[in-house]
Protein backbone atom coordinates (compact mmCIF):
# COMPACT_ATOMS: atom_id res chain seq x y z
CA UNK A 1 0.00 0.00 0.00
CA UNK A 2 2.67 2.47 0.92
CA UNK A 3 4.27 1.69 -2.21
CA UNK A 4 1.36 2.77 -4.21
CA UNK A 5 0.77 5.87 -2.90
CA UNK A 6 4.46 6.75 -3.47
CA UNK A 7 3.93 6.00 -6.87
CA UNK A 8 3.87 8.66 -9.70
CA UNK A 9 0.47 8.29 -10.43
CA UNK A 10 -1.27 7.99 -7.42
CA UNK A 11 1.01 11.26 -5.88
CA UNK A 12 -0.42 12.92 -9.79
CA UNK A 13 -4.13 12.06 -8.59
CA UNK A 14 -4.22 13.41 -5.57
CA UNK A 15 -2.54 16.32 -6.55
CA UNK A 16 -5.22 16.66 -8.65
CA UNK A 17 -7.97 16.21 -6.08
CA UNK A 18 -6.46 18.83 -3.58
CA UNK A 19 -6.14 21.46 -6.83
CA UNK A 20 -9.99 21.49 -7.25
CA UNK A 21 -11.60 21.09 -3.72
CA UNK A 22 -8.86 23.87 -3.36
CA UNK A 23 -10.48 25.92 -6.11
CA UNK A 24 -14.33 24.59 -4.80
CA UNK A 25 -13.23 26.51 -1.47
CA UNK A 26 -11.74 29.57 -2.72
CA UNK A 27 -13.45 30.58 -6.28
CA UNK A 28 -16.78 31.47 -6.40
CA UNK A 29 -18.87 28.50 -8.36
CA UNK A 30 -20.31 28.93 -11.87
CA UNK A 31 -24.45 29.61 -11.56
CA UNK A 32 -26.86 27.20 -12.97
CA UNK A 33 -30.63 26.28 -12.84
CA UNK A 34 -32.94 25.83 -9.70
CA UNK A 35 -30.30 26.09 -6.85
CA UNK A 36 -27.79 23.77 -8.64
CA UNK A 37 -24.34 25.10 -9.33
CA UNK A 38 -21.24 23.79 -11.93
CA UNK A 39 -17.83 24.78 -11.10
CA UNK A 40 -15.67 22.61 -13.89
CA UNK A 41 -15.77 19.16 -12.30
CA UNK A 42 -17.31 19.93 -9.06
CA UNK A 43 -20.68 19.94 -8.42
CA UNK A 44 -22.13 22.03 -5.67
CA UNK A 45 -25.77 22.40 -4.62
CA UNK A 46 -26.55 25.59 -3.06
CA UNK A 47 -29.17 25.79 -0.38
CA UNK A 48 -29.57 29.85 -0.08
CA UNK A 49 -33.16 30.31 0.03
CA UNK A 50 -33.28 33.43 -1.98
CA UNK A 51 -31.72 31.19 -4.90
CA UNK A 52 -34.95 28.79 -4.61
CA UNK A 53 -37.14 28.91 -7.37
CA UNK A 54 -35.35 32.16 -9.01
CA UNK A 55 -32.44 31.47 -11.39
CA UNK A 56 -29.70 34.54 -10.59
CA UNK A 57 -27.28 34.24 -13.72
CA UNK A 58 -29.87 35.20 -15.95
CA UNK A 59 -31.52 38.41 -16.31
CA UNK A 60 -34.67 39.86 -17.32
CA UNK A 61 -34.38 43.85 -18.37
CA UNK A 62 -37.54 46.06 -19.13
CA UNK A 63 -37.76 49.66 -20.57
CA UNK A 64 -37.90 52.54 -18.26
CA UNK A 65 -41.36 52.59 -16.04
CA UNK A 66 -43.37 55.16 -16.53
CA UNK A 67 -47.19 57.21 -15.56
CA UNK A 68 -48.24 57.55 -12.02
CA UNK A 69 -47.06 56.02 -9.08
CA UNK A 70 -49.12 53.24 -8.45
CA UNK A 71 -49.34 52.36 -12.30
CA UNK A 72 -45.67 52.41 -11.78
CA UNK A 73 -45.92 49.76 -9.23
CA UNK A 74 -48.27 47.86 -11.64
CA UNK A 75 -46.01 47.88 -14.12
CA UNK A 76 -43.09 46.45 -11.84
CA UNK A 77 -44.76 44.13 -10.71
CA UNK A 78 -45.31 42.98 -14.06
CA UNK A 79 -41.88 42.94 -15.07
CA UNK A 80 -41.40 40.81 -11.64
CA UNK A 81 -43.93 38.16 -12.65
CA UNK A 82 -42.79 38.56 -16.73
CA UNK A 83 -39.32 37.47 -15.49
CA UNK A 84 -40.67 34.89 -12.23
CA UNK A 85 -42.12 33.32 -15.70
CA UNK A 86 -39.01 33.23 -17.20
CA UNK A 87 -37.21 31.85 -14.39
CA UNK A 88 -34.68 34.79 -14.27
CA UNK A 89 -34.05 37.47 -12.20
CA UNK A 90 -35.27 40.87 -12.87
CA UNK A 91 -32.18 43.64 -13.42
CA UNK A 92 -33.41 46.82 -11.09
CA UNK A 93 -35.25 48.92 -13.15
CA UNK A 94 -35.44 52.53 -13.83
CA UNK A 95 -38.41 54.19 -13.01
CA UNK A 96 -39.88 58.21 -13.35
CA UNK A 97 -39.64 60.98 -10.71
CA UNK A 98 -41.97 62.88 -12.92
CA UNK A 99 -45.53 62.74 -14.20
CA UNK A 100 -44.36 63.26 -17.53
CA UNK A 101 -45.05 60.39 -19.78
CA UNK A 102 -45.47 61.25 -23.68
CA UNK A 103 -42.05 63.69 -23.57
CA UNK A 104 -39.45 61.61 -22.90
CA UNK A 105 -36.91 63.90 -22.37
CA UNK A 106 -39.11 65.14 -19.23
CA UNK A 107 -38.97 61.68 -17.64
CA UNK A 108 -37.33 62.09 -14.95
CA UNK A 109 -35.69 58.35 -14.53
CA UNK A 110 -34.92 57.90 -10.84
CA UNK A 111 -33.71 54.23 -9.86
CA UNK A 112 -35.68 51.74 -8.14
CA UNK A 113 -33.36 51.83 -4.65
CA UNK A 114 -34.07 55.64 -4.47
CA UNK A 115 -37.88 54.67 -3.69
CA UNK A 116 -38.26 51.29 -2.13
CA UNK A 117 -35.41 49.38 -0.17
CA UNK A 118 -33.66 46.96 -2.68
CA UNK A 119 -32.44 44.36 -0.19
CA UNK A 120 -35.26 44.32 1.26
CA UNK A 121 -37.66 43.25 -1.58
CA UNK A 122 -35.31 40.69 -1.95
CA UNK A 123 -35.51 39.77 1.04
CA UNK A 124 -39.22 39.65 1.75
CA UNK A 125 -40.06 38.46 -1.50
CA UNK A 126 -36.90 35.78 -1.33
CA UNK A 127 -37.81 32.20 -3.66
CA UNK A 128 -40.77 33.87 -5.38
CA UNK A 129 -39.08 36.75 -7.53
CA UNK A 130 -35.62 38.41 -7.51
CA UNK A 131 -33.61 41.72 -7.86
CA UNK A 132 -30.47 41.86 -9.40
CA UNK A 133 -28.29 45.17 -10.53
CA UNK A 134 -26.27 45.69 -13.58
CA UNK A 135 -23.06 44.62 -11.80
CA UNK A 136 -24.26 41.18 -11.22
CA UNK A 137 -24.00 40.56 -15.06
CA UNK A 138 -21.23 39.24 -16.57
CA UNK A 139 -21.24 39.83 -20.50
CA UNK A 140 -23.69 42.70 -21.47
CA UNK A 141 -22.86 41.77 -25.10
CA UNK A 142 -25.04 38.17 -24.59
CA UNK A 143 -28.62 40.06 -25.24
CA UNK A 144 -31.73 38.61 -26.81
CA UNK A 145 -34.43 40.97 -27.69
CA UNK A 146 -37.83 40.72 -27.11
CA UNK A 147 -40.27 42.48 -29.14
CA UNK A 148 -43.51 42.79 -27.54
CA UNK A 149 -46.54 42.87 -29.71
CA UNK A 150 -49.10 45.48 -29.41
CA UNK A 151 -52.59 45.70 -32.07
CA UNK A 152 -55.41 44.08 -31.71
CA UNK A 153 -53.84 40.92 -33.35
CA UNK A 154 -51.64 40.90 -30.41
CA UNK A 155 -53.52 38.89 -27.96
CA UNK A 156 -53.13 37.24 -24.30
CA UNK A 157 -52.49 33.75 -25.66
CA UNK A 158 -50.17 35.22 -28.24
CA UNK A 159 -48.58 37.47 -25.46
CA UNK A 160 -48.26 34.25 -23.53
CA UNK A 161 -47.02 31.96 -25.59
CA UNK A 162 -44.09 34.39 -26.91
CA UNK A 163 -43.07 34.40 -23.35
CA UNK A 164 -43.36 30.57 -23.25
CA UNK A 165 -40.86 30.25 -25.79
CA UNK A 166 -38.41 32.30 -24.41
CA UNK A 167 -38.26 30.48 -21.72
CA UNK A 168 -36.78 27.21 -22.92
CA UNK A 169 -34.94 26.51 -25.82
CA UNK A 170 -31.67 28.16 -27.14
CA UNK A 171 -32.98 31.28 -25.25
CA UNK A 172 -31.61 30.35 -22.23
CA UNK A 173 -28.05 30.81 -23.84
CA UNK A 174 -28.45 34.42 -24.10
CA UNK A 175 -27.28 35.79 -20.29
CA UNK A 176 -29.95 38.69 -20.37
CA UNK A 177 -33.50 38.71 -22.41
CA UNK A 178 -34.22 42.78 -23.13
CA UNK A 179 -38.01 43.34 -23.73
CA UNK A 180 -37.88 46.03 -26.25
CA UNK A 181 -42.08 47.97 -26.39
CA UNK A 182 -44.35 49.73 -25.02
CA UNK A 183 -44.53 50.65 -21.08
CA UNK A 184 -44.81 47.47 -18.90
CA UNK A 185 -47.81 48.88 -17.13
CA UNK A 186 -49.67 48.00 -20.72
CA UNK A 187 -48.06 44.70 -21.41
CA UNK A 188 -50.89 41.71 -21.56
CA UNK A 189 -51.90 40.64 -17.81
CA UNK A 190 -51.52 36.41 -17.16
CA UNK A 191 -51.30 36.57 -13.16
CA UNK A 192 -54.21 36.56 -10.40
CA UNK A 193 -54.40 39.45 -8.17
CA UNK A 194 -52.82 37.31 -5.25
CA UNK A 195 -49.54 36.97 -7.31
CA UNK A 196 -49.48 41.02 -7.56
CA UNK A 197 -50.32 41.29 -3.78
CA UNK A 198 -46.77 39.40 -2.91
CA UNK A 199 -44.86 41.65 -5.00
CA UNK A 200 -46.79 44.78 -3.44
CA UNK A 201 -45.79 43.65 0.30
CA UNK A 202 -42.49 43.21 -0.80
CA UNK A 203 -42.40 46.65 -1.68
CA UNK A 204 -40.94 49.01 1.57
CA UNK A 205 -39.89 52.53 1.25
CA UNK A 206 -36.51 53.59 1.65
CA UNK A 207 -36.46 55.23 5.44
CA UNK A 208 -36.17 58.81 4.02
CA UNK A 209 -39.33 58.84 2.28
CA UNK A 210 -40.74 56.77 5.45
CA UNK A 211 -40.21 59.16 7.63
CA UNK A 212 -41.48 61.80 5.48
CA UNK A 213 -44.54 60.31 6.02
CA UNK A 214 -44.44 59.86 9.55
CA UNK A 215 -44.20 63.47 9.93
CA UNK A 216 -47.25 63.85 7.95
CA UNK A 217 -49.41 61.56 10.20
CA UNK A 218 -48.01 62.85 13.54
CA UNK A 219 -48.93 66.37 12.24
CA UNK A 220 -52.77 65.08 11.44
CA UNK A 221 -53.17 62.74 14.50
CA UNK A 222 -51.85 66.12 16.33
CA UNK A 223 -54.63 68.16 14.80
CA UNK A 224 -57.25 65.82 15.91
CA UNK A 225 -56.05 65.60 19.17
CA UNK A 226 -56.34 69.10 19.72
CA UNK A 227 -59.60 69.67 18.23
CA UNK A 228 -60.75 66.59 20.69
CA UNK A 229 -59.26 68.08 23.93
CA UNK A 230 -61.12 71.46 23.26
CA UNK A 231 -64.51 69.71 23.19
CA UNK A 232 -63.90 67.75 26.02
CA UNK A 233 -64.04 69.42 30.12
CA UNK A 234 -62.28 66.29 31.23
CA UNK A 235 -59.24 65.68 29.45
CA UNK A 236 -58.76 61.84 31.23
CA UNK A 237 -61.71 61.04 28.93
CA UNK A 238 -60.55 62.62 25.42
CA UNK A 239 -60.72 60.17 22.20
CA UNK A 240 -58.33 61.31 19.48
CA UNK A 241 -60.74 62.22 16.45
CA UNK A 242 -60.46 59.67 14.07
CA UNK A 243 -58.94 60.78 10.59
CA UNK A 244 -60.46 59.53 7.11
CA UNK A 245 -58.31 60.03 4.30
CA UNK A 246 -60.01 61.13 1.08
CA UNK A 247 -58.34 60.67 -2.24
CA UNK A 248 -60.12 63.71 -4.21
CA UNK A 249 -59.39 63.03 -7.82
CA UNK A 250 -60.85 66.46 -9.49
CA UNK A 251 -57.83 67.69 -10.88
CA UNK A 252 -57.63 68.95 -14.60
CA UNK A 253 -56.45 65.37 -16.20
CA UNK A 254 -58.81 63.16 -14.14
CA UNK A 255 -61.85 65.47 -15.20
CA UNK A 256 -60.87 64.89 -18.85
CA UNK A 257 -60.10 60.98 -18.83
CA UNK A 258 -62.88 60.21 -16.25
CA UNK A 259 -65.64 62.01 -18.90
CA UNK A 260 -63.97 60.20 -21.94
CA UNK A 261 -64.18 56.90 -20.37
CA UNK A 262 -67.94 57.49 -19.31
CA UNK A 263 -68.49 58.09 -22.63
CA UNK A 264 -66.81 54.91 -23.75
CA UNK A 265 -68.26 52.93 -20.90
CA UNK A 266 -71.71 54.30 -21.03
CA UNK A 267 -72.01 54.88 -17.13
CA UNK A 268 -72.20 58.06 -15.31
CA UNK A 269 -70.37 56.28 -12.15
CA UNK A 270 -66.85 57.44 -12.86
CA UNK A 271 -66.43 61.19 -12.73
CA UNK A 272 -67.63 62.84 -9.19
CA UNK A 273 -67.91 66.08 -8.07
CA UNK A 274 -66.19 68.36 -5.14
CA UNK A 275 -70.23 68.49 -4.56
CA UNK A 276 -70.73 64.63 -4.41
CA UNK A 277 -67.96 63.44 -2.96
CA UNK A 278 -67.98 65.98 0.22
CA UNK A 279 -71.77 64.97 0.70
CA UNK A 280 -71.29 60.70 0.07
CA UNK A 281 -68.30 61.01 2.88
CA UNK A 282 -70.78 63.28 5.00
CA UNK A 283 -73.29 60.53 5.24
CA UNK A 284 -70.79 57.63 6.51
CA UNK A 285 -72.80 55.50 8.69
CA UNK A 286 -71.30 56.35 12.16
CA UNK A 287 -68.94 59.09 10.76
CA UNK A 288 -68.75 61.83 13.43
CA UNK A 289 -66.90 65.19 13.42
CA UNK A 290 -63.97 63.72 12.03
CA UNK A 291 -60.22 65.32 10.71
CA UNK A 292 -60.74 64.83 6.86
CA UNK A 293 -56.96 64.94 5.21
CA UNK A 294 -58.03 65.47 1.59
CA UNK A 295 -55.11 63.46 -0.69
CA UNK A 296 -55.23 65.86 -4.17
CA UNK A 297 -52.39 66.47 -6.67
CA UNK A 298 -51.81 70.27 -6.21
CA UNK A 299 -50.25 71.28 -9.08
CA UNK A 300 -53.10 70.01 -11.43
CA UNK A 301 -55.82 71.34 -9.24
CA UNK A 302 -57.77 73.46 -11.05
CA UNK A 303 -60.22 74.41 -7.86
CA UNK A 304 -58.68 76.00 -4.74
CA UNK A 305 -62.00 75.49 -2.74
CA UNK A 306 -61.74 72.11 -1.88
CA UNK A 307 -61.92 73.35 1.91
CA UNK A 308 -65.29 75.04 1.55
CA UNK A 309 -68.47 73.31 1.65
CA UNK A 310 -68.01 70.60 4.04
CA UNK A 311 -70.99 69.67 6.91
CA UNK A 312 -70.77 71.36 9.77
CA UNK A 313 -68.15 69.47 12.66
CA UNK A 314 -66.03 68.24 9.66
CA UNK A 315 -62.13 69.32 9.94
CA UNK A 316 -60.73 69.41 6.58
CA UNK A 317 -57.14 69.46 5.44
CA UNK A 318 -54.76 69.72 2.77
CA UNK A 319 -50.90 70.23 2.79
CA UNK A 320 -51.01 73.51 3.16
CA UNK A 321 -53.74 74.42 6.27
CA UNK A 322 -52.21 71.16 7.60
CA UNK A 323 -48.44 73.42 7.30
CA UNK A 324 -46.33 70.36 5.74
CA UNK A 325 -47.12 71.50 2.19
CA UNK A 326 -42.31 72.48 2.86
CA UNK A 327 -42.65 68.18 3.10
CA UNK A 328 -43.53 67.84 -0.17
CA UNK A 329 -42.16 70.55 -2.05
CA UNK A 330 -39.13 69.06 -1.60
CA UNK A 331 -39.30 66.21 -3.76
CA UNK A 332 -40.62 65.06 -7.32
CA UNK A 333 -44.24 64.08 -8.00
CA UNK A 334 -43.37 60.37 -7.48
CA UNK A 335 -41.87 60.78 -3.87
CA UNK A 336 -45.01 63.24 -3.05
CA UNK A 337 -47.27 60.47 -4.49
CA UNK A 338 -45.66 58.20 -2.28
CA UNK A 339 -45.69 59.84 1.41
CA UNK A 340 -49.88 60.51 0.13
CA UNK A 341 -49.99 56.96 -0.88
CA UNK A 342 -48.69 56.15 2.89
CA UNK A 343 -51.08 58.49 4.74
CA UNK A 344 -53.83 57.22 2.61
CA UNK A 345 -52.95 53.36 3.85
CA UNK A 346 -52.90 54.48 7.50
CA UNK A 347 -55.98 56.35 7.58
CA UNK A 348 -58.66 55.34 9.90
CA UNK A 349 -61.01 55.23 7.04
CA UNK A 350 -60.35 55.78 3.17
CA UNK A 351 -62.32 57.06 0.36
CA UNK A 352 -61.39 57.14 -2.86
CA UNK A 353 -62.55 56.18 -6.36
CA UNK A 354 -63.13 53.04 -7.85
CA UNK A 355 -61.51 54.03 -11.22
CA UNK A 356 -58.20 54.95 -9.96
CA UNK A 357 -55.24 52.86 -9.35
CA UNK A 358 -53.73 55.02 -6.67
CA UNK A 359 -57.13 54.21 -4.96
CA UNK A 360 -57.46 50.71 -5.75
CA UNK A 361 -53.98 49.73 -4.39
CA UNK A 362 -54.58 51.32 -1.06
CA UNK A 363 -57.81 49.39 -0.86
CA UNK A 364 -56.09 46.67 -2.04
CA UNK A 365 -53.09 46.81 0.85
CA UNK A 366 -56.01 47.04 3.45
CA UNK A 367 -57.72 44.31 2.34
CA UNK A 368 -54.89 42.27 2.94
CA UNK A 369 -54.46 43.80 6.55
CA UNK A 370 -58.12 42.99 7.22
CA UNK A 371 -57.12 39.41 5.73
CA UNK A 372 -53.90 39.33 8.08
CA UNK A 373 -56.13 40.09 11.54
CA UNK A 374 -58.56 37.06 10.78
CA UNK A 375 -61.56 38.93 9.93
CA UNK A 376 -64.08 37.01 8.08
CA UNK A 377 -66.51 39.16 7.06
CA UNK A 378 -64.93 42.11 5.83
CA UNK A 379 -68.08 44.24 4.39
CA UNK A 380 -69.00 44.76 8.25
CA UNK A 381 -70.01 48.19 9.32
CA UNK A 382 -68.06 48.34 12.40
CA UNK A 383 -65.34 46.39 10.62
CA UNK A 384 -61.14 47.89 11.43
CA UNK A 385 -59.75 49.70 8.10
CA UNK A 386 -62.62 49.91 6.19
CA UNK A 387 -62.58 51.66 2.42
CA UNK A 388 -65.02 53.49 0.48
CA UNK A 389 -65.56 54.33 -2.79
CA UNK A 390 -67.60 57.38 -3.39
CA UNK A 391 -68.09 57.27 -7.18
CA UNK A 392 -70.54 54.53 -6.27
CA UNK A 393 -73.61 55.50 -4.36
CA UNK A 394 -73.78 53.19 -1.54
CA UNK A 395 -76.60 53.69 1.85
CA UNK A 396 -78.14 56.69 2.20
CA UNK A 397 -76.48 58.11 -0.57
CA UNK A 398 -73.23 57.59 1.46
CA UNK A 399 -70.43 56.15 -0.55
CA UNK A 400 -70.31 52.19 -1.27
CA UNK A 401 -68.07 49.91 0.96
CA UNK A 402 -65.44 48.57 -0.97
CA UNK A 403 -62.67 45.56 -0.56
CA UNK A 404 -60.91 43.72 -2.95
CA UNK A 405 -61.64 40.78 -4.55
CA UNK A 406 -58.55 38.38 -3.86
CA UNK A 407 -59.66 35.68 -5.55
CA UNK A 408 -59.39 37.84 -9.02
CA UNK A 409 -57.70 35.97 -12.02
CA UNK A 410 -56.47 38.91 -13.39
CA UNK A 411 -55.09 42.59 -11.98
CA UNK A 412 -57.67 44.32 -15.07
CA UNK A 413 -60.36 45.63 -12.06
CA UNK A 414 -57.38 47.38 -10.32
CA UNK A 415 -55.03 48.13 -13.27
CA UNK A 416 -58.34 49.85 -15.34
CA UNK A 417 -61.18 50.13 -12.81
CA UNK A 418 -64.42 48.81 -12.36
CA UNK A 419 -68.18 49.20 -10.62
CA UNK A 420 -67.85 46.09 -9.51
CA UNK A 421 -66.10 46.64 -5.78
CA UNK A 422 -67.08 43.02 -3.72
CA UNK A 423 -68.77 45.03 -0.78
Amino acid sequence: MGGTLNSTPCKCMLLFVFILILRAILLPPLHGFDGVEWSNFVFIRNHSPASVGVRQDKFLEVPQIVWGLNNQKIAFARACLTARLLNRTLLMPSLSASLFYKEIDLLQPISFDKVFQFDKFNALCSGFVQLGRYSDVLNRTQVLEMQKGSGRKWTVERDLDQLRQHSKGSSNDHEIIRIVGKNPFLWHDHWPVKDYAKVFECLVLVDEIAKEADRVVSRIIAVGNTESMEKENDSSSIQPLPYVAVHMRIEIDWMIHCKKLEQRLQTNQICSSKKEIMERVGNIAGLKTPVVYLAVADQLLKNSSILEGWQEGFLPFEKKKLGVDGIYSKYPYLIQSAIDYEVCLRADIFVGNSFSTFSSLIVLERTQKMIRMGIDDMCQTDVRWPSYAYNIAGESNGPMRWITNMSDSSLKAISYGTDHISC
